[in-house]
């Protein structure tokens, strides 16, 4: 811990980030608008560096990056193949970020020890299926409820946050408020898939009814999969959504406008649907 901490000093000089422990100063940052949050999840950068086998480039550094244009959190995915973060990667984002860390993850044993002990803000329990490319689909709490329990309970009793990414189907949400999850995080998958041309107005409605339902129950409400400038005002616009998770797309935009460049322009686009 300590060589990887002492590895990001050099960092000063480009981030204007915080830490107090390794005493760098915040630069400015952009407030919530309408407490509407960004979650960036940097899974991407990590899938870059993981292709070679190498250390570049270091995704760390790229989560200090948004963190420094205005993202509110950083959310990772430690999947259990570990092809892109690794165990490394979320002990030093838990040192070195003063924004809060979200991991995504399968709630299996595994997972646990691995995650507990870093202490998150927030763990995101999700399916996970090693053949595909990304998360498919939300969790099933419904039939796997009697699984998930000790896990919400475990993490809970750590003093770990505990979110459920599931479809915006209200049977889904109203098991994680009896799971006593502490929040939802509706998969916006369906809707992001939408072709170009199509009438988005049912899966919207999917999203504002569970969006709702999540927020009399006490829960919540997060969204994220597969947003990007095009298609994020609508789902932005939901007032019960409290936060957004996006980073493929802004990852991918990033190769072309930099990344303080991609999280400032979801930001104002985020703003823009909230305004």
């Amino acid at each position: 811990m300590a060589a990887d901490v002492a590895v990001l000093r050099h960092l000063r000089g480009i981030f204007q980030y915080s830490d107090p422990r390794l005493g760098v100063k915040l630069g400015p940052s952009l407030e919530p608008a309408l407490n509407l949050r960004l979650g960036v999840n940097i899974d991407h950068v990590a899938t870059l560096r993981q292709a070679r086998g190498g250390h570049e480039p270091e995704p760390v550094a790229a989560a200090l990056l948004a963190q420094s244009a205005g993202a509110d959190g950083i959310t990772v995915h430690l999947r259990g193949d570990r092809r892109h973060i690794q165990d490394r990667d979320l002990r030093v984002l838990k040192e070195v970020l003063a924004i809060p860390l979200n991991v995504e993850c399968a709630a299996t044993t595994e997972a646990m020890e691995v995650i507990i002990p870093c202490k998150p803000s927030w763990v995101t329990l999700v399916p996970e299926n090693r053949e595909e490319l990304t998360t498919q689909g939300g969790l099933d709490a419904v039939f796997l409820q009697g699984m998930l329990k000790p896990v919400v309970r475990e993490l809970r009793s750590a003093g770990i946050h505990v979110s459920l990414f599931v479809d915006p189907v209200l049977d889904q949400v109203k098991m994680a408020a009896k799971l006593e999850a502490d929040a939802v995080e509706l998969n916006t998958g369906a809707y992001s898939d939408l072709p170009m041309d199509s009438d988005p107005s049912f899966e919207l409605a999917r999203l504002r009814d569970a969006a709702r339902l999540a927020s009399r129950l006490g829960l919540r409400v997060l969204a994220g999969h597969g947003l990007n400038l095009q298609n994020v005002g609508p789902v932005a616009g939901i007032p019960e959504i409290e936060e957004l998770n996006i980073g493929h797309s802004l990852i991918g935009r990033a190769v072309l406008v930099g990344l303080a460049g991609s999280v400032t322009e979801m930001l104002t686009a985020m703003r823009g649907a909230r305004s």
